[in-house]
């Protein structure tokens, strides 16, 4: 067998190996090739590789079969073969050598030591290394072995890994406990919140705490309590049902957000609950938390956003969403007037929506100022009066515009501002502003003040009869006055001409003498006030002396 496991060539072979690489060798030369690099690679590989296994087979003894030694190859050295080349007896076969190999001196011997030399044995020195011993692991399969496992490993969780076991029962059992010994005292009560967000995750169990000071316990869905929970007296559905003991509440509530800041967000979530579960609440239960909740949005504790669950469909059905809104706006509004109650409303655009209290059916103006008056808030009623009036005046000047924009005939303009009019109670002076508004705002002005003011005379000379139309009352007319001046000031390009503008509007019968004098008198505004009166003092002038000709005229006539 070969160094590599493989059987053993015979002398004869090897001979053959060598001629055939020679030949090879010299195929390769006769092409003007390197031999040794194109007998190796190019020319004949596989004799090549076959030479190299021919030789490691030289380094073993040879057997007792072989009659004459084998050409001496490159590489390799014979010690002890007469010069003539006669053979000697064939050396004895060494025995493999052991597994254990140790270095010494830059060769491998095994576990005993360098062998003795003799004086019969050939020396054999190969230039290559002798192969490593063979063992039984094989080495071709490099696949990573999986590491056996144990059936029953455990793994040790760490610490900051550990999750707490979510009990909202205990929690209970102890605010309850708490609240039981510190009594009604509303300030003692304070105290112990504040001092228990120390030792208790307030965080965690917000919803379960807001509850008990709200219900006495936890509550279920729907807004029920359980028969086998614990419930305490200290809470909001226990107290009285009067302003001054929600006010009370409400500064407990308030510490208690002020103290642990992270409620805040909590809380609101509580109160949105809680409106959604009005139905199962009694009607006391109601009345007291609509005043809390009243007291609590004055104070800005809570955001007016939370009534947004009042427009459920379920309790603005059955009437308990508009019943419960008394309540809470008459709260709200004796803790705050009602130009911050709008501001709140405004912030959360809830100023406008103040009518789907109601059902389809019922909302309109009538109904809800009809409502509210008689539960006591007329400034409510007022306020969505006009509310609604500014949003029918937004829709009156949008299709005033695309009107305009249309082409469409005065006379079909006019007969639909009339009704909107009639059909929103909308004063004439409010609609003259309107109008005054749509005109100029349908035509793109010249940037160029020389020319600016004849674009708007020949503008507004064309739309006279419809200003024309609303300017039947004196107030009216001084309303449009005042937004000229208005428009004018705020638009430089038009500051030199108004007095064009007013001296255009009384030839067309759109103004008349007095609200002009008494425009330029004391009603006009502070807006370019000394520009425009100096425009108009000669035309005021004119017309005092017209109006004392005509005078004059009349008496001699009687």
């Amino acid at each position: 067998m070969g160094p590599g496991g493989g059987r053993r060539m015979k002398p004869d072979q090897i001979s053959s190996l060598d001629s055939g690489v020679g030949a090879a060798a010299s195929a390769g030369r006769s092409r003007g090739g390197c031999p040794g690099r194109n007998a190796g690679r190019g020319c004949a590989p596989r004799l090549y590789r076959r030479r190299q296994w021919a030789r490691e087979a030289l380094v073993q003894p040879c057997p007792a079969w072989v009659t004459k030694p084998p050409r001496p190859l490159l590489g390799d050295v014979r010690v002890g073969v007469p010069a003539g080349g006669a053979a000697g007896p064939p050396p004895p076969l060494r025995p493999p050598p052991p597994p254990l190999l140790s270095l010494e001196g830059g060769r491998m011997y095994g576990a005993a030591g360098p062998p003795a030399r003799s004086a019969s044995a050939p020396l054999v020195r190969s230039l290559r290394r002798p192969p490593p011993p063979t063992t039984g692991v094989s080495f071709m399969n490099n696949q990573k072995q999986q590491k056996p496992t144990l059936s029953g490993q455990r793994f040790k969780t760490r610490k900051r890994d550990e999750k707490e076991r979510f009990d909202p029962t205990q929690f209970q059992d102890c605010i309850i406990q708490g609240l039981t010994e510190t009594g009604t005292d509303l300030e003692a009560v304070a105290k112990f919140l504040d001092a228990s967000g120390a030792k208790l995750d307030y965080r965690r169990y917000a919803e379960t705490l807001f509850d008990i000071l709200v219900a006495g316990g936890m509550l279920a869905p729907g807004g029920t309590l359980a028969d086998d929970m614990m419930r305490t007296d200290v809470c909001v559905f226990a107290a009285q049902e009067d302003l001054e003991t929600m006010q009370a509440f409400a500064q407990v509530f308030n510490k208690l957000i002020r103290r642990y800041k992270y409620l805040e967000k909590g809380f609101e979530d509580e109160v949105k609950k809680l409106l959604l579960f009005l139905k199962g609440f009694s009607e006391s239960e109601r009345n007291k938390l609509a005043m809390l909740t009243g007291v609590l949005l004055a104070n800005g504790t809570l955001n007016a956003s939370i009534l947004n669950s009042l427009y459920n469909e379920n309790l603005v059905k059955e009437g308990v969403s508009a019943a419960f809104a008394v309540k809470l706006f008459k709260s709200w509004i004796n803790e705050k007037d009602i130009n911050a109650v709008a501001a709140s409303l405004r912030k959360v655009s809830m100023d406008n929506r103040l009518m789907e209290l109601f059902p389809a059916n019922k909302q309109s103006v009538e109904h809800f100022t009809k409502y509210f008056t008689e539960a006591g808030l007329k400034e409510l009623s007022e306020y969505v009066r006009n509310q609604q009036t500014i949003g029918a005046r937004k829709e009156l000047q949008k299709e005033l515009q695309e009107q305009m924009s249309r082409g469409d005939p005065f006379k079909d303009i006019i007969l639909y501002v009339k009704e909107e009019m009639k059909k929103n109670n909308i004063p004439e002076p409010v609609v003259i502003g309107i109008v005054w508004s749509s005109v100029m705002s349908t035509v793109e002005w010249n940037k160029k003040e020389e020319l600016v003011a004849e674009q708007a005379i020949k503008h507004l000379k064309q739309y006279s009869p419809l200003l024309a139309a609303f300017t039947t009352q004196g107030q009216s007319e001084l309303t449009l006055l005042l937004k000229i001046q208005e428009y004018c000031y705020d638009n430089i390009h038009f500051m030199k001409a108004f007095q064009k503008i007013v001296v255009l509007f009384y030839k067309a019968e759109v103004l008349s003498e007095e609200p002009i004098l008494k425009w330029y008198k004391d009603a006009h505004v502070a807006k370019g006030k000394s520009v425009f009166l100096e425009q108009m003092k000669k035309f005021v002038e004119w017309l005092k002396n017209a109006e004392e000709e005509s005078e004059s005229e009349a008496e001699e006539g009687d």
